[in-house]
Parts: structure tokens; sequence; C-alpha cells
């Protein structure tokens, strides 16, 4: 661990000229669980940020922490030198889902960690938990949602469960108590419905916040804003070029120490217009915003046509409305948002001239993917 602080230290040190004239109003500790690494290392590389950048009068900044990495102490540490945000990985509050996950906390400790963020003085707490775990029932899920709102956190993350290969939980990918393609489409819409009537407006897909407290920082992300990122397989994405670092944390120390080349090379892209449209459409439908004519045009000329008459099938459909300008998936079209997107995709590049074989409301739940 300090070894790699010393080379995030030197890395943001270095990196600095670069943003010059930039002025950071969101920062992020992410990728895992920076709270094992040590609340004085982040408070050393947030003090760093702040020599080095110009930050704004009221930036938004967070830390991510699993229940039973969080300290008291360190809670009260990091509020006083400047965190102002934490996202707590809850999950569940069903201990016998949490065992199965293998998480090292129990539903009272991720309560308890909650409380002790609030007590740190935190006022922006957020909170993430997942649908579709092994075993997981309609009411399990009901219960994990009404525990979570009574700890009274201002934000809320709704994580479908997705079985990636090559980890713990694919062995069980066929289990017969996974929740099938319906169950999970009725949990999401439990979800957007109860967070709904409990004061969190869904603003992206899986996203729910107080008013006031949407995470500023990962809308940089859906609106196509740039950000710098740092540390190992941090992404980063300034003017037109989309990269990231070297995955490995020792090869990450070596080449900052080494002055060698950082970037993974294969994760480096540079947008042209059209991509970066595309990538508008795809961002921008994960949002409540939606996405608008005015947006694509001043991004890339023409094909919005193509798209609108796609947008206005949805829309006949159920999976689409049209507010003001803009054009946003429902809760319904967010299940099957990754379709949707990519028939879209496919409108702006004149492959397809009309949505297909038209939708029937039996397909729905078949669908989701």
């Amino acid at each position: 661990m300090d070894a790699y602080q010393r080379a995030l230290l030197k890395h943001l040190r270095e990196f600095a000229p670069r943003l010059e004239g930039y002025e950071v109003d969101t920062i992020y500790f992410g990728g895992g669980t920076p709270t094992h690494y040590g609340a004085k290392r982040l408070s050393r590389l947030l003090s760093a940020i702040d020599r080095d950048y110009k930050i704004s009068k009221t930036p938004e900044i967070t830390f991510e922490a699993n229940p039973e990495s969080i300290r008291r102490d360190e809670l009260k540490l990091l509020r006083r030198d400047g965190f102002n945000r934490i996202s707590i990985g809850v999950q569940t509050l069903n201990n016998a889902q949490l065992s199965n996950l293998g998480r090292l906390h129990n539903a009272e400790l991720a309560l308890d960690a909650v409380l002790d963020a609030k007590l740190a003085g935190f006022e922006n707490v957020s909170v993430d938990i997942i649908y579709g775990l092994p075993g997981q029932t309609r009411e399990d899920w009901a219960q994990t949602l009404s525990g979570v709102l009574r700890s009274a956190p201002q934000h809320i993350s709704a994580y479908g469960l997705k079985i990636e290969r090559n980890t713990p939980l694919w062995r069980v990918r066929r289990a017969p108590d996974i929740p099938d393609d319906d169950m999970q489409a009725d949990m999401y819409l439990y979800a957007v419905d109860t967070l709904g009537g409990a004061g969190f407006a869904q603003y992206e897909i899986s996203n729910f916040a107080r008013k006031g407290f949407e995470s500023r920082h990962n809308l940089k992300y859906w609106l196509l804003e740039e950000y710098a990122g740092f540390g190992a397989s941090a992404a980063s994405f300034l003017g037109n070029s989309r990269y990231s670092y070297l995955r490995s944390p020792d090869a990450y120390i070596a080449a900052v120490e080494g002055g060698t080349n950082v970037v993974n090379d294969e994760d480096s892209e540079t947008l042209n217009a059209y991509s970066k449209a595309a990538e508008y459409i795809m961002l921008g439908l994960r949002t409540t915003r939606g996405i608008t004519r005015q947006g694509y045009e001043q991004i890339y000329r023409g094909g919005f046509d193509t798209l609108e008459k796609t947008l206005v099938t949805y829309e006949k459909l159920g999976f689409a409305r049209k507010r003001g300008d803009a054009y946003l998936l429902t809760p319904k079209g967010f299940l099957l948002s990754n379709r949707l997107i990519g028939e879209l995709l496919d409108a702006q590049a004149e492959r397809k001239s009309q949505v297909g074989t038209p939708w029937r409301e039996d397909d729905y739940y078949a669908l989701i993917s």
C-alpha cells in the first residue's frame, strides 16, 4: 500500500499541468473498498489534489466503503478532512444471502454503518443494494428495501445481479433458486414504485435520490462530461480521448516510478463525432434526462430523423415517453435498455430504417436480458 500511495501521489503531481484551467468539482475514491486503504492515506491523497488542482468551492467528494471496513474514528477523520459523501455496499439485509455472496458483514452491521456515517457528520449517504440474488424472494427484496429506507439514506443504487464468468457465483448460474427474468423484472418495478413513493426520484436506470442528492460524479459519465482517473485500471475521458491505465497495481507502480507509459493501449481510443453521438444515445438513455435532437445534432449532424421514428415506436409501446424535447425510457423500457439502445444504434447507422418485427406485450418478459 505504501508503494502504491507513492505512485499515486507522484502521478497526481506530474499530471496536474495537463488539467491547468480545469475546475475540479467532484472527486471519487472507488473501484473497490478504499476504506481498507486507510483514512490517513485517503486524506493524504485528497490533500495532494487540493494542493495541485483547482477545486471548486462546493465539491462533491465521495468514497466507497463496505460495512465491515468502516471505523467510527476514521469516518470522523475523513469528514473532518473534507470528504462529504459516502457510498456503502449494503447489498441485502438477508444474512443468509450475504453469507452466500461471501460478504463479511451482516444486516445489523450494515445498518450500523449507515448510522455511524450520519453520526460522523455525513449528510450525503448512499446505499447499494442488489436484486436477483440466489434464493432471494420478492418478500426478501421488499424487506431489504424497507430496512434501507428506515435507515434514511439520501441516495440508493439498486442493481440487478449479473453473474460474471470466473467469479464464485458462476458455478451456480443455473441453480433453480436464482430469480428468473420475470421475477427480476417484478423486483425492479417494485423498487421503482416503492422508492418513488418514499420520495426518491429515479434519475438513472439503477439510481434513485432525494432532491438535490443525485451523484454529481456519476452523472459526468452519463452526460459525456470529462473526468480524469488515477490508479491501476482507472479510466479517463478528456477531450475526445478515452483511455485507462495498466490493470496490475505492480505494473502501474513500476511505470509511474520508472517514467514509462502507464496507459493501457488496448483500452485507449479517440472518439470521432459519429462514435461520440453513439455514446450520447447509449449513455443519455440510461438517465431520465434522455436524449434530444438538439443534443444529438450538437455532436453529429444528421440521422436523428431515423432515430426519432424508432423512439416514437417505443413511445407507442410504452417503452419510452417524450417530455418536452427529450425522449426518455420508461421503467419498462429500462428493463429492455440493452436491446432498445442496440436498435437505436442500428438506426443511427442507417442499417435499419424501421424497428423490425412489431413488439407484442406478450414478448415483454421473454426479451429481458
